[in-house]
């Protein structure tokens, strides 16, 4: 059964492993022979829909035919990058982003594109049968008229092709939970897939063009149609749109995204659809690239020259805004890079925040306010092996005072150990999930940081917006370890535990000492139902193997760490109705055990234990809704209690 599990996959070094003969597959062998144009698909199984859900198919020879023998008239040819952020599949043989698409996929999405002129053209007719207002001005001169009407059509409907592109790929995985078709960007990327599944552009199952058509309904239907606005490309480093403006901005986040890049993807659809509708707007045959305001070596030369274009150019395009804002007007930037970078020897901080940081001081603003807001979709893909930020961190900018003073390093660390408790208090009671609190307590920490004109170290020297970011994280540290003092000793020595080993095996005689210190023992912790202790050795419960009929209300030895890995088993198998009724009955220590899951995250952070982070993520996601239903829950309860105790009837 193991074997079956594991298929053909044969460990990191090795990609695969045959199956006649046994012997790995190296991941150089199988970039060198698709590079030799020597790699190819099969058809695997047909998926068909019935009454009764999905049916499993053996194909036929005819099958595979049938796909194999078609011929699109037409494939996107652009180049794909071939060291661009997040792409993988150039070093694989696929360079040409037709590369991306089974022919029938091709002919597919050549065959929609083509239709959309035939679509406008009858548009177009059908309104001057209909006696729409005249006018022959197009839509990209502002027309009105019947002619500028089926053009907006057309733009809809390129719209649903670039749609379906998304999902007909060879990029495109399987489901298996869904027994549905995934997306190609489940994540800013263009990854290499093992296996891939096509979708029937005329079934009832997910990536069909209907439900494409859908999508784009409801997006037009929120457009608000009242309102005028406009788009204009400018560089942000020389525009003059913002001049004495209410300016918010979303700015390209470093090295996390290769936005161009992957544009192209969709830009070689919608060139095909639109140009003869935006002439101007598709000029070239990909997009503009070189003035990218990312950090990308292989356009610079290295990563120490990308890495100055970028802080040149963001504090060009900050010092402009700042020039520029109307002086009675913050300005408000989104940023969502996740701080990783940890050094034993300093403490945490990131290139990414420190250099995008170092632009916006550079330029002249001071932060006075951040704003975490969610802007990611709860429900989006996210790999085994990250945890994804949940949110946006919005910095609210204003222009630097000129009268602001100088402190010293230890003033700037006693008013970060003052004010950083209040903001994340305040952060954990709006229910800022853990993968975002790093991020989100980086805008308190450097609104103090620029109050201050000049922050000084003991050799009078200012201190580098990197060593601020450390001594926020620093701060931030100290204040959860003060937190701990509301945790059971039993919860204490878990956690300590937790942080060596996570959920391994470890030595009775090491667990037996850590738990003197607690004024506990190792045979107490398996009582209360946390440990296991066999032949000398001793390990941490996992959510899943605790005992299903738990019962708080009749344990003896409750404890906060019981609490929240009873939660993290009830929420991933029952949902959050029966996770909230836990809540209900601990009380109190509901919120304790909220406390210990972003003490339990931040370890799993710094350990690479992602699986867990992410468990430990979701119940902190979901603990508004919990708390609702368990509210709900007490409610009810008392009235029940009203009708059975003779109290309150009239």
């Amino acid at each position: 059964m193991d074997s079956v599990k594991k298929g053909t996959t044969a460990g990191k070094r090795s990609a695969f492993r045959c199956l006649l003969s046994d012997v790995p597959i190296t991941y150089d062998y199988i970039r060198a022979e698709g590079k030799a144009g020597r790699t190819g698909s099969r058809l695997m199984a047909i998926v068909g829909e019935s009454d009764r859900g999905r049916l499993y198919l053996s194909p036929t020879p005819k099958h595979e035919n049938v796909s194999n023998n078609l011929i699109p008239e037409w494939k996107p040819e652009v180049p794909i990058a071939p060291h661009g952020l997040g792409i993988r599949v150039p070093t694989y043989g696929l360079t040409k982003f037709g590369d991306l698409f089974t022919s029938r996929q091709l002919v597919s999405l050549t065959t929609f594109s083509n239709l959309i002129g035939e679509v406008i053209q009858k548009v177009e007719n059908d309104g001057i049968f209909s006696e729409l207002p005249d006018g022959c001005n197009p839509l990209h001169d502002g027309g009105i008229g019947g002619a500028a009407y089926a053009e907006t059509v057309g733009l809809y409907l390129a719209f649903v092709v670039d749609k379906c592109s998304d999902y007909w790929s060879n990029i495109c995985t399987w489901d298996k939970s869904r027994d549905n078709i995934r997306s190609t960007f489940g994540r800013h990327a263009i990854p290499m897939v093992w296996d891939y599944a096509e979708a029937n552009p005329f079934s009832g199952s997910s990536g069909n063009w209907m439900a494409m058509v859908d999508w784009t309904r409801k997006a037009v239907q929120r457009f608000p149609a009242t309102t005028n606005g406009f788009v204009k490309y400018e560089d942000a480093q020389t525009q003059n749109t913002s001049t004495d403006k209410l300016v918010s901005t979303d700015p390209p986040y470093y090295d996390n995204i290769g936005y161009a890049d992957i544009s192209d993807f969709y830009y070689t659809w919608l060139r095909r659809s639109l140009r003869h509708v935006f002439p101007s707007l598709f000029l070239t045959f990909a997009v503009p690239k070189e003035q990218e305001l990312i950090v990308v070596s292989y356009r610079h030369g290295s990563k120490e020259k990308a890495e100055e274009f970028f802080l040149k150019g963001m504090t060009q395009a900050m010092q402009h805004l700042a020039d520029q804002t109307h002086p009675a007007l913050p300005v408000t930037i989104y940023y969502a890079f996740k701080q990783s970078e940890t050094k034993r020897d300093r403490g945490t901080a990131s290139t990414g925040w420190e250099t995008f940081l170092n632009a916006v001081i550079n330029a002249g603003f001071s932060i006075t306010g951040t704003w975490p807001i969610r802007t990611e979709l709860a429900n989006r893909p996210i790999g085994l092996d990250t945890n994804a930020l949940a949110s946006s961190i919005v910095l609210v900018c204003r222009k630097s005072s000129s009268d602001a003073s100088v402190a010293t390093r230890h003033e700037f660390v006693t008013s970060l150990r003052a004010e950083l408790p209040k903001a994340l208090a305040h952060m954990q009671r709006a229910n800022i999930v853990p993968v975002d609190l790093a991020q989100a307590s980086i805008g308190p920490g450097m609104a103090i940081f620029t109050r201050y004109s000049r922050v000084l170290d003991a050799r009078g020297e200012p201190i580098s917006v990197r060593d601020a970011l450390i001594l926020v994280n620093q701060t931030l540290d100290e204040i959860f370890s003060e937190r701990e003092g509301d945790f059971d000793p039993d919860t204490l020595w878990a956690l300590e535990w937790f942080r060596q080993q996570g959920f391994k095996e470890g030595d009775y005689g090491v667990a037996e000492t850590l738990s003197k210190a607690k004024n506990i023992s190792v045979d107490g912790l398996v009582e209360a139902g946390i440990l296991s202790s066999k032949a000398g050795r001793v390990r941490l419960l996992k959510p899943e193997e605790l005992p299903k009929n738990w019962d708080p209300a009749t344990d003896k030895r409750l404890t906060v760490w019981e609490i929240v890995h009873h939660l993290v088993r009830i929420l991933e198998s029952s949902g959050e109705k029966a996770a909230s009724r836990i809540v209900s009955l601990v009380g109190s220590k509901a919120e304790a055990a909220r406390e210990l899951c972003y003490q339990l995250y931040a370890n799993c952070e710094s350990k690479k234990r992602a699986i867990e982070a992410r468990s430990y993520n979701s119940l902190v996601r979901s603990w508004p809704e919990i708390n609702r239903l368990a509210r709900e829950d007490d409610v009810l309860e008392g009235v029940q209690t009203s009708l059975f105790d003779g109290k309150g009837v009239g």
